[in-house]
């Protein structure tokens, strides 16, 4: 099996899941004002600088900003008539890039 036909059985499984679709509708604002959500967030996030755990912090942090990023306007036109726009792809793997960067340096570039 070729590498392409790998990959595309791979991303036709992830679409059939329809989380792609869920991710996109979600109601952030109804998220971030439900208190069942925000309450146990806020209480992480607490516990996160109360025990000076300013990695994990920042982790999640990007990890909050990649979930925002991955729904706008910018991200949904990646991929139009199913084909992939280099031009709009290559800022977002060097962003990933310097995410993944910070990431490795956090862990492993500096003694904790």
């Amino acid at each position: 099996m070729a590498a392409g036909g790998f990959f595309s059985n791979i991303l036709n499984w992830f679409q059939s899941t329809g989380v792609p679709t869920q991710i996109t509708s979600v109601d952030f604002v109804g998220l971030f004002t439900n208190p069942w959500f925000i309450v146990p967030f806020a209480v992480l996030v607490g516990i996160l600088i109360w025990k000076q755990m300013f990695n994990e912090l920042i982790i999640l942090v990007i990890f909050v900003i990649i979930w925002w990023l991955s729904g706008t306007e910018y991200m949904q036109t990646l991929v139009v008539d199913g084909e992939l726009q280099i031009k709009k792809v290559i800022p977002v793997l060097f962003g990933a890039a310097a995410v993944l960067g910070v990431i490795i340096y956090l862990f492993f570039g500096r003694s904790s």
